[in-house]
C-alpha cells in the first residue's frame, strides 16, 4: 500500500491550515481560532503518520517496532479532542471555557492511557497496515486499540450529532460549513466502525482485516476533505458574498460609464484598468472613473432640468428613488452633450443640480434608469410600455429644455455620448 490516500488527505488539510495560518498569526489569543488550526493539522498529522512508508520510517529511526502506531492513535485522539473543542466554540454559551477545558482534559488522558499500555505491551513483529487486527487479542496492546477507537468514536459521534442538528437551526455559509463537518465526522465515526468490527472479527477467530486496512481509510479521506470544507466554508462565505455582490455592483453601472465613455476618454479622466484584480477592487475603479467624470461635469448640471424631470417622474411612478434616479440621468445626459460643445460655449455658472455627487448606491439606480427609463407623466405605473421620461438635450440647445408639447420630457439615450 503506497499511503496516496493518506498523503492526498494530509495535503488537503494542512493547505487548510496554511489557509488560516495568517489569521492565528494576527489573532494569536482567538480560541475559536486556535481550535481551527489544531483541527486541520493534527486531522493532517493523523494521516501523515499513518501511512505505511511514514509508519516504516519512524520504526526505523526509532529502533522500536511500531512505535508510529501509538503516535498515529494519540494524533487521532488529539484531534477528536479537537473536533469536540471545535464545536463547543462555535456553540458558544456562558460556560464555553469550562466546557472546551474538560473535553481536553479526558482526551490527554486518553492519551496517556495509549502510552501506558503500549509501554507494557509486546509488538516485536512491524505491523504498517493491520496492526489493529494483528495484534487485537495481545494482552495490553488489544485495550490500547479498543481505547483509541472508542475514544475517537464517541468524538465523532458527538460533533456529527451536534454539527447536523446545529445546521437545521441556521442558514447561509454556517448551514453548509456545519452540514459538511457533520459530514465529515460521520465518515469519521465510520472509520472506527470499521476498524473495530475488524478487530471484533479477530477476537471471534475471524479475518476481516479489510475493513481496516481498505474500507476504513477510504472514509478516513472523505471525511477529512468533508472536514477542512466545512471549517473553511463558514470563514470564506462572507468574502464570497462580497465578491459576488461587488461583481453584480460592477456589470449594473456598466450603462452609467458607457454613457461617460467620451468624457472619460477626451479628458483623460478614467485610471489604468487594474489587471488581475479582485471584484471589489475593480468595482472600486469603476466607481471613482464615474465620479471623476460627474465632478468635471458638474459645472454643466442644470438644476431646472434636474427638478422638472424629477417632478414628473415621481408624479407618473410615485417612487421617490426613482424619480431621483432618473432625474439624475437626465442631467448627467444633458451634461455629457453640452460638454462636448465646451469649447464652443463657456458652461453656465451656478447650475449645479445638486451639492453632492450621487453615492454608490444611487449611482447603481442612475445606471438602470439609462437602460429602464420611467414612465411619463400621466400613465399608470409600472407600466413597462410607456415611452421615456428622461430628457436629452444637445450640444444647441438651450439652457434650460422645455418639456415636449405632449407634456412628458423626451426620453434619455446613451448613444449619442460618443
Amino acid at each position: 500500500m503506497s499511503g496516496l490516500i493518506n498523503y492526498l488527505s494530509c495535503s488537503v488539510l494542512w493547505l487548510g491550515l496554511l489557509v488560516k495560518a495568517p489569521d492565528l498569526l494576527r489573532h494569536r489569543r482567538d480560541p475559536y481560532l486556535r481550535a481551527i488550526c489544531a483541527l486541520l493539522g493534527l486531522a493532517g498529522l493523523c494521516f501523515f503518520l499513518g501511512a505505511p512508508p511514514t509508519v516504516g520510517v519512524i520504526n526505523r529511526l526509532s529502533g522500536t517496532p511500531n512505535l508510529a502506531a501509538p503516535l498515529t492513535y494519540a494524533a487521532i485522539t488529539a484531534y477528536a479532542a479537537a473536533s469536540q473543542v471545535l464545536v463547543v466554540y462555535w456553540r458558544g454559551g456562558p460556560r464555553v471555557h469550562r466546557t472546551a477545558r474538560r473535553w481536553i482534559t479526558a482526551y490527554a488522558g486518553v492519551v496517556l492511557g495509549i502510552a501506558v499500555l503500549f509501554a507494557l505491551g509486546d509488538a516485536p513483529e512491524e505491523r504498517r497496515t493491520d496492526l489493529d487486527t494483528y495484534y487485537a487479542t495481545t494482552p495490553f496492546l488489544a485495550q490500547m486499540i479498543v481505547l483509541y477507537l472508542v475514544a475517537h468514536l464517541v468524538a465523532a459521534t458527538v460533533t456529527s450529532v451536534c454539527s447536523l442538528r446545529w445546521a437545521g437551526r441556521v442558514r447561509g455559509g454556517l448551514r453548509l460549513g456545519l452540514t459538511l463537518l457533520g459530514s465529515g465526522s460521520l465518515c469519521g465515526a465510520g472509520y472506527s466502525v470499521c476498524k473495530l468490527t475488524a478487530v471484533t472479527a479477530r477476537w471471534t477467530g475471524r479475518d476481516w482485516s479489510a475493513l481496516g486496512t481498505t474500507v476504513s481509510p477510504a472514509a478516513a479521506g472523505l471525511g477529512a476533505l468533508l472536514t477542512v470544507v466545512g471549517v473553511l466554508v463558514p470563514l470564506l462565505a462572507p468574502a464570497l458574498a462580497e465578491a459576488r455582490q461587488a461583481r453584480r455592483a460592477y456589470a449594473r453601472l456598466a450603462p452609467l460609464e458607457k454613457a461617460l465613455e467620451e468624457v472619460l476618454v477626451r479628458r483623460r479622466l478614467r485610471l489604468p484598468r487594474p489587471r488581475f484584480a479582485s471584484p471589489t477592487t475593480r468595482l472600486v475603479w469603476r466607481q471613482t472613473s464615474i465620479h471623476n467624470a460627474l465632478s468635471h461635469l458638474d459645472v454643466y448640471f442644470d438644476r431646472g432640468l434636474y427638478e422638472r424631470t424629477r417632478r414628473e417622474v415621481l408624479g407618473a411612478t410615485g417612487e421617490p428613488e426613482r424619480a431621483e434616479a432618473a432625474a439624475w440621468a437626465a442631467v448627467i445626459t444633458a451634461a455629457v452633450r453640452e460638454e462636448a460643445g465646451a469649447d464652443r460655449r463657456a458652461p453656465r455658472p451656478g447650475s449645479r443640480a445638486l451639492d453632492r455627487v450621487p453615492g454608490p448606491a444611487l449611482l447603481a439606480r442612475v445606471a438602470d434608469a439609462l437602460t429602464d427609463p420611467a414612465p411619463p407623466a400621466g400613465s399608470a405605473p409600472g407600466d413597462a410600455g410607456a415611452p421615456a421620461a428622461v430628457p436629452s438635450s444637445s450640444p444647441s440647445s438651450s439652457p434650460s429644455p422645455s418639456p415636449s408639447p405632449s407634456g412628458t420630457v423626451p426620453s434619455v439615450t446613451t448613444t449619442g455620448t460618443g
